[in-house]
Parts: C-alpha cells; sequence; structure tokens
C-alpha cells in the first residue's frame, strides 16, 4: 500500500497538514495500519508475529473533531486499523479527551482523536496514544518509517480487525458527576465553545453538576463561523467577555476546537490565564495534599512557582509539550500540571491527562464549593508585567543551535534553566528563548516588575539575537 509522505507533517507531538493536500484518504489509511502495526507490536510482542489469538485482538478508539473533512479520515484510518487485525471502537465527534478517557474507561490498546485543533478550518491531524500514554517523538517518526518501507504488520486475511460504535458522552458525563463535589451555591457560567467539538459534552457536564449555564456557540461546526477556537489569543474572548459582563455571570469559560484546552475569564472579563489556572488549581490541592508535586513549564510565571511553594507544594518546571508534561507527570507522581497555552492536567481524582471540559468542571466545582472567586484570586497575586509569546522566524534547521548559543552566552551572566531552550532569571524578572517544536521559529516570552525592566530585558536578548544569530529574522511576521 504505497502512499506519498511528507515528512514535514509529523511533528514532535502528533501529526498535522492540510486535509485532502498532506492528509488523504490514502495517507490516513496508510497511517491507520502503520499505527495498527504499532499497536499490535506492542501487545504481542514477538517481533515476526503474523497474527494474535482469536478473541484478544488489541481494540482501539477513534474519534474526531467537527472538521467535516475528519468524516472520511476517520473511515480510512480504520479500514487501515483493522486491515492489521486491531479492532476499533468508533466514537464518532467527540472532544479529544473523551477519546483518552476511552482508552482508560475501557482500557484499551491505544487510540487516536482526528483534529485540527486550534489549527484553521482547512487543517486536520492525528494525537495518537499507544497505551495511555501520548506519542510523541520518535514513537511518531516509527509511524512515518513503517509507511516509508511499507513495512505493515500482516494477517491472514483482510479485514481481520472488527469494528463498533458506542456513545460516549453520557457516560463521560455520569462518571464525572458521580465524583465531583455538590455545588452550594451553583454558579452561573458562560460556555464558550467556539462551534468546536466540546460544546455538547460540556455543557452537559455543567448542567449536570448543577451550575446555570449560559451557552455560546456550542453547536459543533467545523468552519468556526463566529471566532477561531482558540482561547490563548485574547481576541477570541471578546465575545465571551461581553456575554459574562451582560449576564452577570460568576466566570466564563472558553474551550479550544478539540476541547483538551481552557482558556477562562473573571465576572469582570479580565482573562485568567494557563499559569494563573494552575495555581488556583493547586492551592485547592496542596490545602488537601500538601507536599504534593505540580509541574508547570517554561513560559510559566515565576508566580506561579513562588506560589506553589508557599502553598507547601514542590512546583517543577519542564518542558513545553503536552505529551511530555503528561509523561514526566507520571515519572514524578504529579498530582498536577499544566501549560500556557491551557493544557491542564489532573491526576489528582483523575487520569492525569489533559480534559478541557473536566478542568472546567473542577473549576465550576471550586468555586461552587467554597473556594474565591476567579476575580479575588487574581487580585492577591503579586503583579508584575509580561509579554505576550513572541515568536521570532528562524529556520528549522538552525532554530536548535541559536538555542544553544543563546544558553552558552547568558549562562555567564545571569543563572540559567536550559531543560527547554534557555530561561533566563535576571534581577527583577526572566526572559525565556526557547526552539519551537511545531514552527520554524523561535519563542520568547518575558516577565519583570516593571514595564522599563521588562523592556530592557527584551532588549538585552533581541540585542545577543541581532549580533550573534544572524539566522534569525526579528522583524518578519510569525503569527501563531
Amino acid at each position: 500500500m504505497s502512499v506519498i509522505v511528507n515528512p514535514g507533517i509529523f511533528r514532535a507531538y502528533d501529526i498535522r497538514g492540510r486535509a485532502g493536500i498532506e492528509l488523504t484518504p490514502a495517507f490516513a489509511e496508510a497511517l491507520g495500519a502503520a499505527f495498527g502495526t504499532v499497536i499490535a507490536r506492542s501487545v504481542d510482542k514477538r517481533p515476526d508475529a503474523t497474527a494474535l489469538a482469536e478473541g484478544v485482538r488489541p481494540k482501539v478508539a477513534i474519534g474526531r473533531d467537527c472538521r467535516p473533512h475528519g468524516i472520511e479520515l476517520a473511515e480510512a484510518f480504520e479500514r487501515g486499523v483493522r486491515r492489521v487485525g486491531v479492532d476499533v471502537l468508533r466514537l464518532g465527534m467527540v472532544p479529544t479527551p473523551l477519546v483518552y478517557f476511552a482508552i482508560h474507561h475501557f482500557e484499551l490498546a491505544g487510540g487516536v482523536a482526528i483534529t485540527g485543533s486550534h489549527n484553521p478550518p482547512a487543517w486536520n491531524g492525528f494525537k495518537l496514544c499507544d497505551g495511555p500514554g501520548s506519542m510523541h517523538g520518535d514513537a511518531i517518526q516509527a509511524l512515518r518509517r513503517i509507511i516509508e518501507g511499507d513495512a505493515y504488520r500482516v494477517v491472514g486475511f483482510e479485514g481481520r480487525g472488527q469494528g463498533s460504535a458506542v456513545d460516549l458522552g453520557p457516560t463521560y458525563v455520569d462518571w464525572h458527576t458521580a465524583r465531583l463535589a455538590p455545588l452550594s451555591p451553583a454558579p452561573t457560567v458562560v460556555l464558550d465553545a467556539g462551534n468546536g467539538a466540546g460544546g455538547p459534552v460540556g455543557q452537559a457536564l455543567l448542567e449536570a453538576m448543577g451550575a446555570t449555564v449560559i451557552p455560546l456557540f456550542c453547536e459543533p461546526d467545523g468552519s468556526f463561523p463566529n471566532h477561531h477556537p482558540d482561547p490563548t489569543v485574547e481576541a477570541n474572548l471578546d465575545d465571551l467577555k461581553a456575554a459574562v459582563k451582560q449576564h452577570g455571570a460568576d466566570l466564563g469559560l472558553a474551550l479550544d476546537g478539540d476541547a483538551d484546552r481552557l482558556g477562562a475569564v473573571d465576572r469582570h472579563g479580565r482573562v485568567v490565564w494557563g499559569d494563573q489556572l494552575l495555581l488556583y488549581f493547586a492551592r485547592r490541592i496542596l490545602a488537601e495534599k500538601p507536599g504534593a508535586h505540580i509541574v508547570g513549564e517554561v513560559k510559566c510565571s515565576r508566580v506561579l512557582y513562588d506560589g506553589v511553594k508557599a502553598a507547601g507544594g514542590v512546583g517543577e518546571m519542564w518542558k513545553v509539550g503536552h505529551s511530555l508534561i503528561k509523561a514526566r507527570m507520571k515519572e514524578t507522581g504529579a498530582l498536577l500540571a499544566g501549560e500556557m497555552s491551557g493544557h491542564l492536567f489532573f491526576a489528582d481524582r483523575y487520569f492525569g491527562f489533559d480534559d478541557g471540559v473536566y478542568a472546567a468542571a473542577r473549576l465550576v466545582e471550586a468555586i461552587g464549593s467554597g473556594s474565591p472567586a476567579l476575580d479575588a484570586f487574581v487580585d492577591g497575586l503579586p503583579e508584575t508585567v509580561t509579554t505576550p509569546e513572541l515568536r521570532v522566524a528562524c529556520p528549522d534547521a538552525a532554530k536548535f543551535a541559536v538555542a544553544q548559543r543563546a544558553a552558552k552566552h547568558f549562562a555567564e551572566r545571569y543563572p540559567t534553566t536550559d531543560i527547554d531552550g534557555v530561561r533566563i532569571d535576571f534581577p527583577h524578572g526572566w526572559g525565556l528563548l526557547r526552539p519551537s517544536n511545531t514552527q520554524p521559529v523561535l519563542v520568547m516570552r518575558f516577565e519583570a516588575d516593571t514595564a522599563e525592566r521588562l523592556m530592557a530585558y527584551r532588549a538585552e536578548v533581541e540585542a545577543w539575537l541581532r549580533t550573534a544569530a544572524p539566522e534569525v529574522d526579528l522583524e518578519a511576521d510569525t503569527h501563531h
């Protein structure tokens, strides 16, 4: 089954490309067969296995977001999986976290979420799990090598795997409502799903908890007619802010396109960023479980790490990337983790994966059972000045080398952390320079106690880039 493969679509954490161009049904079927090959070999350790014993075939979940081209990609992927002897549990149109939930709940051998996440409507992608763990790095490149080498697992006859379907939404809602605390009083919430896949199940769960939910764009529509479903871009939260103020709601919640990330605004319409949400949850968990391990990433504010320590927790700064964070949580036994992007991972009372719908429910649970309102929480945080995530153009072939040179230069002048690019601890703030894992850019972020110091720290890093990194184009437009 020979198929043309563009190596550039195999990214650090997933496979991503344009539907009908890089991601064709023929490619999806080949990828399904490669994925099924990996799953079968994980289950049956014999390297030359030709078939699994009848009745013990592995089963994987397949879900997709609401982009219309996801239907044919899911059907083609399923054909490939079944062709190599692996069974399929068809979830239909679901948020990505429901794929992860299915793997844990039904103890499946793996799964795939076919989703473009927050990319433009013409894009799609594949987030893959071998067992409960997200595939990343070389595991994703191994799929490419299987396709390019036609090295699929061989089975005795065509169509060996079987397919079945399940409506997982009600099970997911019931599972959570049985484990979440009663609300007293029940908050009023505006939920903006951005016409992504998370609207129906998100609204159903919050209402089942007893919250009053004002839905905003909760009807799935893969053309995203109202605004792009990416809550890290503040302009995408304008409708949510207005609705919260209009209805006098206690808070506003925003999901991204496949609902594995959460954005939030307080009752005044002020954005509560990913690292602030992480600290809010960390304080609540640490009050019950002192000494718990909490994982953040290199873009998170120093306020987060200081706050975790002050609350009696062990905070760890880790690499950016949902797959890497999940793996680190497992290694350290962390109860909670999060990223600036709004990925929030609960191992406390949950399975440790990123789930925007569940994070929304935990936030509503907290506010409805005695934790501070979001505005009071944010008002109590130390005031700092931060830049947004800044992206500067740098070729893929050069970005890692530039980051290494920067790490060497700044380590001679300041305390630094080099687990993911270089994070520089200036006297009254910090700066970050790291190579993106998904684009030909360097990502920068700065924080300081005053605007003047912020500008000085940024100017120092940019001056070094201008003189010592000719590969970098500081003036190029590198929008998300």
